[in-house]
């Protein structure tokens, strides 16, 4: 897609997630600008949320995640890297969360939307109950995300009760969504992702409506999900 929309010289607008999922993708575009030439100077990005309360120069910051697993290593111009700010005073922030979303209109919209999921079925940081049609705001951290982060935070204590997300709405705007999922842990909320009835219990389930999602499972975050479902080649193929 980058490299398409070079050649038409026009701008690819990439949404991008944090956590483990997406790092090897990360790295395989670090690998591809140093060995390939692939170029990021028509490259636009916005970052899914932040934790509400983290300097950028915080280890566990999405800004530090995204500058050290990717942003640091290409060629993408500062000016067009966007991360929500967890710094914003909150009576400024309903404002700064419009204007994330009136930038990434005038980008021209996402282009693709890179996820992962997490335990409650949030993407991003829209945990259960978030609407179909939300858009950037301020959420509060389920119990069960944050007891997900207390190792990298030394304690769940520490973890920050609030995150500024991009809304599912949002996120489903996008023309192409890719959602990545790895390991034994994210089996159980795979399997309601892909089988429960499409609710705000499970936000995830709400990218079964997008016209051009995928899905991408390893084995073992697969391993929950009903037969039918996995000899559904019309809706599942095995890839390398």
């Amino acid at each position: 897609m980058i490299r398409k929309k070079q050649k038409e010289n026009q701008k690819c607008v990439l949404g991008l997630a944090t956590g483990s999922s997406p790092i090897a993708v990360y790295e395989e575009l670090v690998r591809m600008h140093r060995e390939e030439g692939l170029s990021f100077e028509n490259v636009i990005t916005f970052n899914l949320d932040e934790y509400y309360g983290l300097e950028k120069t915080h280890k566990e910051s999405y800004y530090y995640f995204m500058h050290h697993h990717l942003f640091n290593h290409v060629n993408i111009p500062a000016e067009n890297v966007n991360i929500p700010s967890g710094t914003v005073a909150l009576e400024e922030l309903e404002q700064w969360c419009d204007d994330y979303e009136r930038k990434i209109e005038a980008a021209g919209g996402l282009d693709f939307q890179l996820l992962g999921i997490g335990r409650t079925g949030h993407i991003g940081f829209n945990e259960p109950g978030s609407a179909i049609d939300s858009k950037t705001r301020v959420v509060s951290l389920a119990h069960i995300t944050k007891e997900d982060a207390a190792d990298d935070f030394e304690g769940i204590e520490n973890v920050p009760a609030t995150a500024v997300t991009m809304g599912i709405g949002t996120v489903r705007s996008a023309k192409r969504i890719v959602l990545l999922a790895w390991g034994a842990k994210k089996s159980k909320i795979v399997k309601e992702a892909i089988e429960e009835e499409i609710s705000s219990n499970v936000p995830a389930t709400y990218l079964r409506q997008h016209p051009n999602t995928t899905f991408v499972f390893d084995e073992e975050a697969a391993s929950k999900l009903s037969s039918h479902h996995l000899e559904n080649q019309d809706l599942y193929e095995p890839c390398d």
